[in-house]
C-alpha cells in the first residue's frame, strides 16, 4: 500500500481534511527545499480556519487531546510534503521533527504528546517514518494553540 494511501487513510480516521489551502500565519514560506532535504516550518493543529486544539497542555487540554494536535500537525507537514513531491512515496526519510507543547507547570509528558505525531509518521510512511525528535515544553505557541510541530526530511533527488 502507498503512502498516499496510508495518508487518506489517517485522513478519514481523524476525520479531518487537508484538501485546500493550508493556511500560513506570516510572512514565511511553509517548506523550503535545499536539494534532497525539505524543511518545514512550523505547522499547528489548524484545520482550514480553526486551531482545532487550543490551551495548555496540563492544564485545560488532556494529554490524549494533545496527541491528536500532534497528529493534526504532523498531517499538515505530509499534506504539505506530498504537495511538493506528487507522492509521499517520494520521501526519502523524515530525518527530525522538534514538537513544542504549550505546557501547564507542572506537565512533564512532552515525549508522550510528541509520540502521537511520531506514531502517525511511522503509520503513514512506514520506516520512513522513523526520525529522530526533540520535544519541548513552552509558555505559548502562535494562536493559542497547544501543539506546533517543524520537520526535516529528505526526498529522492
Amino acid at each position: 500500500m502507498s503512502a498516499d494511501t496510508r495518508f487518506q487513510q489517517a485522513t478519514a480516521y481523524l476525520g479531518y481534511t487537508f484538501d485546500g489551502d493550508l493556511k500560513v500565519g506570516g510572512d514565511y514560506v511553509p517548506l523550503l527545499r535545499d536539494g534532497d532535504v525539505i524543511y518545514i516550518s512550523g505547522q499547528i493543529p489548524r484545520v482550514e480556519n480553526t486551531v482545532v486544539v487550543t490551551g495548555r497542555v496540563g492544564a485545560e487540554v488532556s494529554l490524549g487531546q494533545a496527541q491528536l494536535a500532534a497528529k493534526v500537525c504532523a498531517m499538515r507537514a505530509l499534506a504539505l510534503l506530498q504537495r511538493e513531491l506528487g507522492s509521499l512515496d517520494k520521501l526519502r526519510r523524515v530525518l527530525r521533527i522538534s514538537v513544542y507543547i504549550q505546557s501547564a507547570a507542572d506537565f512533564t509528558q512532552q515525549s508522550e504528546v510528541s509520540d502521537g505525531a511520531s506514531a502517525l509518521l511511522h503509520e503513514v510512511l512506514g520506516e520512513a517514518g522513523r526520525h529522530t525528535r526533540t520535544s519541548v515544553g513552552v509558555y505559548h505557541l502562535p494562536k493559542n494553540a497547544s501543539v506546533e510541530l517543524d520537520m526535516v526530511v529528505s526526498v529522492a533527488g
